[in-house]
């Protein structure tokens, strides 16, 4: 069953679609660029970003989880 949850999870993860993450704002000033090389570096930055408050939140949920089966093992 665990294998499966984390098979599932993993599948997820890389599964998911390119994105584009800028506001409107910045895309409109880096779309005036001819290359295109700095809208593609702020589209990188920003995802790499959005990583840190998944993984946290997703630690507090293993770690809530963890302590939950550990005190239903003990009863």
């Amino acid at each position: 069953m665990k294998l499966k949850i984390f098979l599932i999870i993993l599948f997820v993860i890389f599964a998911s679609f390119p994105m584009e993450a800028q506001c409107a704002m910045c895309r409109a000033v880096l779309e005036s660029e001819e290359s295109g090389g700095a809208a593609a570096g702020i589209n990188k930055g920003i995802i790499y970003l959005m990583i840190f408050p998944y993984l946290l939140i997703g630690g507090v949920g293993y770690a809530i989880y963890r302590m939950r089966q550990k005190a239903k093992d003990e009863d």
